[in-house]
């Protein structure tokens, strides 16, 4: 679907303009037509079209390359789509070179235009949530910690940033494995192309091939249109691969085969797509014992293993709680963030923190919230009580039938494990080691329902 996107029409001739405004507006596209490339220049900041489909030459006045030189001059970053009928080989590299994102020779095809603007139109929305990620990133915390374990995940990230080498980040879940990676790239000379996560956990497993390697319209029920995978929106940047771990064989030895060949072949197509990105990967799973159990291909395992990081758990970084929580703090109220006394710290100090910075971050907002500007021990230990997970029943004859205590037990494991998880229903099913088809057959079994205030 377009959904009104915005495309400038540039060319010098008014068929080519009147057949492909009227295609392209059949398809819910508002089209802006400019019969040369001085016209267009003036009408970007006014149109700020979503893809421009430019004329290579445009007699009077810059031809193609020179307006799309001048787009570029002027910071103009929309997707443009070269078309010729006379190109050279060295304009089709020259614009490439410029940032051009396709060249279409005509005579035109109406599948072949719409296809190119749909992928344009899905780079540029990659590019915006990329965007939207850094700023969200820049937000949250940096690596906060000045600690000895910190120094040495800092000192990890200086070394391999500047390289090309896959980097796999091993840490419990919550411990700021999507930071680390977006640390990695922002250093690399990669930084100012795009950072695309992919989290493998959250993708229902008959959609990860297409979330992650793309497919063309027509290559099952449903594919109404061509798609990009995330390993071509991540072309020239880093694509980040969260939860590797939980990626299905199927998946893997994909994953394998363009890791191998720097190609990949999205569903439905007859050809391979030669790609450029270098490969983050992030698990809170043990992958040496998935490898030696079947779960996880080893051969896989060594081409993600090529440079290890692995994040220390918050309860073995207690030093830098305090600078943590002052940091969180000011997120919560930016200017007027609360004061946590020294008996707060030290009752924080004093927990487990089994969901790690992500627990802690949604305990200073709480407490953020409910308490004044400066928040004591009591506070702290009043809203810790209410997220500790429940502790292990002891066993006690009550008179109950053997099946009715058993599933009230179950019911006490699996509570306790989406409290700990922070309600991930794929961390909670980790925690209990099974699956989460499995977990979700046993709660509504149990009667367990999902809690309004977490996020499952």
């Amino acid at each position: 679907m377009s959904d009104g996107a915005r495309v400038l029409l540039v060319d010098d001739e008014a068929n080519i303009r009147r057949m492909l405004g009227a295609l392209l507006r059949s398809e819910g596209f508002v089209v802006t037509e400019a019969p040369s490339g001085n016209s267009a220049l003036l009408l970007l900041d006014e149109v700020d079209p979503d893809v421009v489909l430019l004329d290579l030459l445009m007699p009077p006045g810059p031809d193609g390359l020179e307006t799309l030189t001048r787009m570029r001059d002027r910071g103009d970053a929309a997707p443009v789509i070269m078309m010729s009928g006379k190109a050279q080989l060295t304009d089709a590299v020259r614009a490439v070179k410029l940032g051009a994102f396709q060249f279409l020779e005509k005579p035109l095809s109406p599948e072949g235009v719409l296809v190119t603007v749909r992928a344009a139109l899905e780079l540029n929305r990659a590019r915006a949530e990329n965007r939207a990620l850094q700023a969200e990133l820049g937000r949250r915390a940096a690596l906060i910690g000045t600690g000895p374990a910190m120094q040495q995940v800092q000192a990890l990230i200086e070394r391999v940033a500047p390289t090309e080498a896959r980097v796999l980040i091993t840490g419990e879940s919550g411990t700021g494995k999507e930071l680390v990676a977006a640390a990695i790239h922002s250093a690399s000379r990669r930084r100012g192309r795009a950072f695309v996560t992919v989290n493998c956990a959250a993708i229902p497993r008959d959609l990860v091939e297409s979330e992650m390697f793309g497919h063309e319209r027509g290559a099952f029920t449903g594919a109404t249109e061509r798609r990009l995978g995330r390993f071509e929106l991540a072309h020239g940047g880093t694509l980040f691969l969260d939860e590797v771990g939980d990626l299905s064989q199927e998946a893997q030895a994909k994953l394998l085969r363009t890791l191998e060949t720097g190609e990949l072949q999205r569903i439905g197509a007859e050809t391979t797509t030669r790609i450029d990105a270098r490969v983050v990967a992030a698990t809170n799973r043990q992958l040496g014992g998935a490898v030696s159990n079947g779960g996880f291909r080893e051969d896989l395992y060594f081409r993600l293993n090529v440079f290890p990081i692995q994040l220390p758990p918050l309860r073995e970084r207690l030093e830098d709680l305090p600078a943590l929580v002052a940091h969180l703090a000011e997120r919560v109220r930016p200017g007027h963030a609360a004061t946590f006394t020294e008996e707060a710290l030290a009752v924080m100090a004093a927990y487990s923190w089994p969901g790690n910075v992500r627990e802690l971050a949604n305990i200073v907002e709480r407490l953020s919230i409910l308490s004044g500007p400066v928040i004591d021990g009591a506070a702290v230990r009043q809203v810790l009580r209410g997220s500790a997970p429940p502790a292990t029943a002891s066993v006690s004859l009550s008179g109950k039938p053997l099946s009715e205590a058993l599933d009230e037990f179950e019911r006490e494991l699996i509570c306790a494990a989406l409290t700990q998880a922070q309600g991930n229903m794929a961390e909670a099913a980790r925690i209990l080691q099974t699956d989460r088809a499995n977990l979700y057959r046993r709660m509504r079994r149990l009667g367990v329902e999902k809690s309004a205030d977490v996020e499952l």
